[in-house]
């Protein structure tokens, strides 16, 4: 079997990233595709990011009897759009929608021009399907895949339980093309790498652990290390959702790749309350190499933390900033602007950052991701398609769907100032900038 992978092309690539200038490896493709591969069948992976004008002349070469793509809230129209497009020229090809929106929300791929929504894990169904389509039978019963059959999808049933090292490691030679211009800012090229996948935590604006029905699955350290090794760039994100929960793991990780001479630049998510747990632990991947942390700070008042439940107090937040500074270790800060700020919620948001010496802060606006507790419905939703669904290409974390406080153009206004004030921002390098925040507050 013949399998085309797309990762669709979008306005602008900013979820999770805020003001950061950001185009990462398609990790989840890559994973589709070691799984395919060593099944014997032909796989290619087209990122539609950096070629956006190939997928006609890539499917008319390819032939592929089957085309995937992923994605998150904003890409399902574009998804959408791509499947339709490779049914007109290619119209018995297979076509199947993964990722973290299918997951959540398969109905809204529920469509003619989809054949087959993918719950969850990937790995195993993609292989399933790839199996079931050579041997000539009817795709259907897969655990976790719901099949298009007479026009109407039919669920497969729940997806099954996994263990994260029967996944086989990705394959980064479908991509060794483009490898050179994958990037998180300064940090280019850079790798995608996990160790772990899900989060112990329940905080309202995320979805992630109920992805993964609350579980938290680990790799074998000497598997992780031995990825580590095969990867070719210098600089690595690793994408754990939170990579430091488990801090005797993870200092036994550490020492791992110190005893294999591995070097690399680190960049991964850190709660601060693990920062501030466990300095001894950070310390020594400081040693091996972790440059930064992701550090979702989220909110700077009291009320807000407590509407996010992030277990967090402030004085938590301003210690934890503390200590990182003290071990060397650069903050890339995730702030969350509510619909509800007002302006003097905005100054009070600037004073915070310039106050902590926050190195470089970022911005998204609150929004209520399928899967979230942020709105236990989408009742408040007022960005929609004329079918009544939310129009999900704005649900990038960048544009307010909700009601705001403010009137739009004001929260609009303040929310760009915002974004201006610290635009390229790096504050241990740039003292010109610090004078320049002080005078915007």
């Amino acid at each position: 079997m013949r399998a085309l992978l797309l990762y669709p092309s979008l306005r602008k690539e900013i979820i999770g990233y805020g003001d950061l200038g950001a185009i990462a490896e398609p990790l989840a493709l890559e994973y589709l595709a070691a799984g395919a591969l060593e099944d014997s069948h032909e796989v290619r992976i087209l990122d539609l990011r950096l070629h956006p004008d190939d997928l006609e002349t890539t499917l008319a070469d390819f032939q592929p009897d089957l085309v995937g793509v992923t994605g998150y809230s904003m890409h399902v129209l574009r998804n959408l759009a791509l499947c339709r497009r490779v049914k007109e020229l290619l119209p018995t090809c297979w076509t199947v929608v993964g990722g973290h929106h299918a997951t959540l929300l398969p109905e809204d791929f529920f469509a003619p021009q989809v054949d087959l929504v993918v719950c969850g894990e990937g790995v195993h169904p993609f292989r399933e399907i790839l199996r079931l389509l050579e041997s000539g039978r009817e795709v259907r019963d897969i655990p976790g895949v719901w099949s298009r059959i007479d026009g109407r999808f039919v669920s497969g049933g729940a997806p099954l339980s996994y263990g994260i090292d029967s996944i086989p490691a990705p394959d980064r030679t479908l991509t060794a093309g483009d490898r050179d211009s994958y990037f998180i800012d300064w940090m280019r090229p850079i790798a995608l790498l996990r160790t772990t996948l899900g989060c112990p935590y329940r905080c309202s604006f995320c979805s992630l652990w109920k992805i993964q029905d609350g579980r938290y699955h680990i790799r074998d350290v000497d598997r992780v290390v031995e990825e580590i090794a095969s990867v070719q760039e210098e600089s690595i994100f690793l994408v754990d959702d939170e990579a430091f929960v488990n801090a005797k793991r993870m200092a036994r990780l550490a020492e791992a790749i110190r005893s294999a001479g591995l070097r690399k630049k680190y960049f991964t998510y850190c709660r601060i309350d693990t920062l501030q747990r466990h300095p001894e632990m950070l310390a020594s991947w400081v040693e091996i190499g972790l440059e930064r942390l992701f550090i979702g700070i989220e909110a700077v008042t009291p009320e807000e933390l407590k509407s996010y439940n992030k277990r967090l107090e402030v004085a938590q937040i301003e210690t934890g900033l503390r200590r990182a500074a003290e071990l060397g270790i650069s903050v890339f800060g995730g702030f969350i602007v509510n619909p509800s700020y007002t302006p003097r919620s905005f100054k009070q948001l600037i004073r915070f950052i310039e106050h902590n010496r926050v190195d470089y802060p970022s911005f998204t606006i609150l929004t209520p991701l399928p899967g979230t507790d942020a709105l236990a419905t989408f009742d408040e939703v007022i960005e929609r398609q004329p079918n009544g669904r939310p129009n999900w290409e704005l649900f990038d974390l960048q544009h307010p769907v909700t009601r705001t406080h403010l009137s739009r153009e004001e929260f609009a206004q303040e929310y760009h100032n915002l974004r201006c004030v610290f635009a390229g921002i790096y504050l241990p390098h740039r003292p010109d900038r610090i004078a320049q925040v002080r005078a915007a507050v």
